[in-house]
């Protein structure tokens, strides 16, 4: 199968992320259907254009029409949605997800699939602090990271067209990563961060500190502004990995917290100049770059 406009795409849940994907693909001129639990969620894409049409309840007919399906749905309700429909998956269907742990899910859709059906896996790297449609926004695409995740059971031409989505929506940067190896990252690169602008958020409880603080502060918290319920979900799902990172941090955060109360200088000096040159490489890249 390949990605054409008349490729027959199907979103399933209407969120922040199935929403950006929508609005990404409708602006290419791709037929976008959604089935999601909201009706406003609907009329609101509907207004902007990001769908031809959607439904709330379970449509057969379009899930046997549908090609390609991407499932922009919490982890827990993928697997539960899977467990109740996915017998009306047809042969010859492609699905994908935005999921963001992988080992505790990929091996138990791939257990429900129905015969000639295939589940490639993929975590785009991007998103909004805020959750729902009405703040979905296909820029956050442009310039980040889209990671596909294969396994033994998928074959080089699902692969490949999910790497082609990931273009298609604005992605720069397409890696293939393990299932064990995704979570690894992720517990670090964003399920820490994560934990950490949350903790930071908490720590303190000065008034008016809203009145005298500056960017660095804003920037540093930026995601702060958490869904609690994705959240969750995903750091119980990710706990092993995630509990590791935090002792990782803890340990160097300590390390860090001796330099100042030793007044060692260089030392201090040594770790910023450390790590301003890991930072340098985590900059955007401008324009796509092809896997």
């Amino acid at each position: 199968m390949q990605l054409t406009k008349d490729t027959n795409i199907l979103i399933i849940g209407l969120g922040v992320m199935g929403g950006s994907y929508a609005r990404a693909l409708s602006k290419q001129g791709y037929r976008i259907r959604c089935i999601t639990k909201d009706a406003s969620d609907i009329a609101y894409a509907l207004d902007e254009g990001m769908i031809e049409a959607g439904a709330t309840e379970i449509r057969e007919d379009w899930i046997s029409e549908a090609e390609l399906i991407v499932f922009a749905l919490y982890p827990l309700t993928f697997i539960s949605w899977m467990e109740e429909n996915g017998h009306l998956l047809k042969k010859g269907t492609l699905i994908t997800d935005v999921s963001g742990v992988k080992s505790g899910v990929i091996s138990k859709i791939q257990a429900l699939l129905p015969e000639g059906v295939e589940f490639i896996s993929a975590h785009p790297m991007a998103g909004r602090e805020r959750s729902g449609v009405a703040f979905s926004d296909d820029s956050v695409f442009l310039g980040a990271n889209y990671i596909v995740v294969p396994t033994e059971k998928n074959t080089e031409e699902a692969i490949l067209l999910c790497e082609e989505l990931g273009r298609t929506l604005g992605f720069s940067r397409i890696s293939r990563l393990s299932a064990k190896k995704h979570d690894s990252m992720i517990a670090f690169l964003s399920q820490l961060t994560h934990c950490i602008a949350v903790t930071l958020m908490n720590c303190n409880d000065s008034k008016d500190m809203e009145k005298y603080t500056g960017d660095s502060f804003r920037d540093l918290t930026r995601i702060a502004k958490i869904n609690e319920n994705m959240w969750s979900e995903l750091f119980l799902l990710n706990k092993d990995a995630l509990l590791a990172e935090m002792d990782a941090f803890a340990e160097e955060f300590g390390a860090f917290r001796k330099l100042l109360e030793d007044e060692d200088v260089e030392g201090m000096k040594e770790k910023m100049r450390a790590s301003t040159a890991k930072r340098l490489k985590f900059d955007k890249p401008k324009g796509n770059i092809l896997p």
